[in-house]
């Protein structure tokens, strides 16, 4: 048994990123955490430098989603590709047979697939998270954690004097300390403004004002906006972005709701298709979603379509929906 800990980023190829600030699994306090641990459990430690494969497949992944006019995920997209896929690389270069995560979740082995489903503990259940890793990542996968809740691998922690027992959790996105992604945009991007301009508000097909770019706004927002419309008193929300027209439209919380969605960039977890007549699910639109009652049906090559029995609230293109069937992951997909 060995310990590994990846290092993703630089704090020099980061413009406002500070050591001092990241409490990261990554971050420099973060390895040094880890290498203790290792030592005290008598075992091997490495630290394996993924920056440059993180940078070109979640930072640029990152900004490149938020110019679209999208909402990214990137812990999602750094499951799949870095702390799996080269992850299991670099076992292979150990002779490593598994790698073990500390994620909570239950993965179990039926009918030839390696499915997700709910942890014991849901108050930090990671399924949703979970759903585009590559099912035969999962079979060289060990959930060591999946018996417990976070409250008993604490009491466990510190039952065994661990240095990191009584270490905070952060839920911030790794490289945006701050978790400011407006202000890492203009400090990280290139001639944001070129790429970007200032254009219009528009609200029931009339322009309303100026918006600082639409890269700026997320569908579901209604602070920071910025504009007072006396003819309409009631709240605005962004309803929609369009990158093409520049546009960023408004409307009231009404307008927020939808009953479907498609799906693309699909990763069955359960079954390995999707049935034509469509299968009965709850779909879960963000990570904090309860999730919703809904059915699940094709739509051509690498995509499906959900039809939710009620309308939900902000579905936002570029986050990720996750289907399941009781606690299983039946399967995930990019909301577009």
């Amino acid at each position: 048994m060995i310990g590994m800990t990846i290092k993703t980023y630089n704090y020099d190829d980061i413009a406002g990123s500070n050591p001092a600030n990241d409490t990261s699994c990554c971050s420099l306090d973060g390895i040094n955490d880890a290498r203790r641990v290792a030592i005290q459990l008598g075992i091997p430690h490495y630290v394996s430098d993924m920056t440059e494969e993180f940078g070109g497949k979640i930072i640029d992944y990152f900004k490149e989603t938020y110019l679209e006019g999208k909402t990214p995920n990137p812990c999602v997209k750094c499951n799949r590709e870095i702390k799996w896929a080269a992850m299991l690389r670099k076992a292979d270069a150990l002779n490593c047979e598994f790698i073990s995560m500390g994620h909570y979740v239950n993965l179990r082995e039926e009918n030839g697939r390696m499915i997700i489903s709910r942890s014991k503990d849901l108050t930090k259940d990671q399924s949703y998270a979970l759903w585009s890793v590559r099912n035969d990542d999962l079979r060289r996968t060990l959930f060591p954690l999946t018996p417990y809740t976070k409250k008993e691998i604490r009491e466990i922690a510190y039952a065994n004097d661990l240095p990191i027992a009584g270490k905070k959790e952060s839920y911030e996105i790794c490289f945006v300390q701050d978790n400011d992604y407006r202000r890492f945009l203009r400090d990280n991007v290139s001639n944001l403004s070129e790429k970007t301009p200032h254009g219009k508000f528009v609200l029931e097909g009339n322009i309303v004002g100026e918006h600082d770019g639409v890269p700026f706004y997320t569908v579901g927002q209604r602070k920071g906006l910025g504009l007072s419309i006396p003819s309409h008193p009631e709240p605005l929300y962004v309803t929609g972005l369009n990158v093409l027209n520049n546009t960023v439209i408004l409307g009231d919380d009404a307008d927020l709701f939808d009953s479907e969605l498609i799906a693309s960039s699909i990763n069955m977890v359960k079954y390995s298709d999707l049935p034509s007549e469509g299968l009965p699910v709850t779909a879960k639109i963000r990570y904090k979603d309860e999730g919703a009652p809904a059915k699940v049906f094709p739509y051509g090559a690498d995509k499906f379509r959900v039809i939710f029995e009620d309308t939900r609230r902000a579905i936002t293109p570029g986050q990720s929906v996750v289907l399941y069937e009781g606690d299983d992951v039946v399967a995930g997909g990019i909301i577009e």
